[in-house]
């Protein structure tokens, strides 16, 4: 019972009661007090009184400025994912058909980057894509280009970002996954004259849904609101809700609407984390 019920006493602490402390001043009104929302129950003559605020809801849906800024988060983490998936796939494949041994190097080699701060490398990052940074330079020393490429400040560059940082979220599920493939299917398929290619897409690839799926997902769900990289790397017209969310709370003071910002992120990360779940409960069902 007490193992059980450490996972909930977990989630309660950190996940419930955070999201309903958000939950509750997004329907509140913004003020100049400490802190600076007005509260939604108050306690006066015995009597509890409840007042929501919608409005918080409504300016949101108003203005094209936070429509814009969570379509930009969902079309950069998108891409962001469909990325890591290309080319983390045929890695995590690699590595799953090395021999034991160099597996272990690999996996190590993955991981090893997660080691340094996220805040160096995305700084790293910066020096490599500036005007003058080493990409440009060794570009222009081929010859390849005649004048430096723009590609900080832009949304190329946080693609990139997320890309690099969220990569072996996407290889370690796929690689788990691979190891696991039976490969008497795969000598069956080439026993019987199938080519290699269609082997792939008739086999390997259908057996490793279960971990395109959960890379993807580890990768899409934290890209959404992403904050220090769009706000390293992207510009001014860079437009991804974590960075509003960090606007509004520390620059407007406005916690009620960014609270409604950050309920509704939510609200909108919850139909992947559902569709991941309903896949996993599948792939469960498939392997028992």
């Amino acid at each position: 019972m007490i193992v059980f019920s450490i996972p909930f006493i977990w989630l309660l602490l950190f996940f419930l009661m955070p999201f309903a402390l958000v939950l509750k001043i997004s329907f509140s009104n913004a003020v100049i007090a400490i802190p600076p929302y007005q509260p939604v129950f108050t306690y006066i003559n015995d009597t509890i009184t409840l007042v929501l605020n919608l409005g918080n809801y409504l300016f949101l849906a108003s203005d094209s400025l936070y429509v814009e800024a969570y379509w930009g988060s969902i079309k950069i983490a998108t891409m962001a994912t469909i990325l890591c998936l290309l080319i983390g796939y045929p890695m995590a494949y690699a590595m799953a058909r090395a021999p034991l041994q160099l597996q272990l190097v690999l996996l190590l080699l993955i991981m090893l980057p997660s080691w340094t701060s996220f805040l160096i490398r995305v700084y790293a990052w910066m020096g490599i894509l500036s005007n003058q940074g080493l990409l440009n330079n060794f570009l222009l020393w081929l010859g390849v280009i005649k004048e430096p490429l723009r590609i900080m400040n832009t949304n190329i560059a946080v693609i990139i970002g997320i890309v690099y940082a969220y990569l072996p979220f996407m290889i370690l599920p796929l690689y788990a996954n691979l190891t696991k493939m039976d490969m008497s299917l795969i000598e069956a398929a080439s026993d019987l004259g199938s080519r290699k290619i269609n082997t792939f897409w008739r086999i390997t690839l259908p057996l490793s849904k279960g971990g395109i799926i959960a890379g993807s997902m580890l990768v899409f769900i934290p890209a959404v609101g992403e904050f220090v990289i769009p706000e390293l790397l992207g510009g001014p017209n860079t437009l991804m809700i974590g960075k509003v969310l960090w606007e509004e709370f520390f620059n407007n003071r406005d916690w009620p609407v960014a609270s409604a910002l950050a309920v509704v992120m939510l609200g909108l990360l919850i139909i992947p984390i559902i569709f991941f779940h309903r896949a996993q409960a599948k792939e469960l069902e498939k392997n028992g």
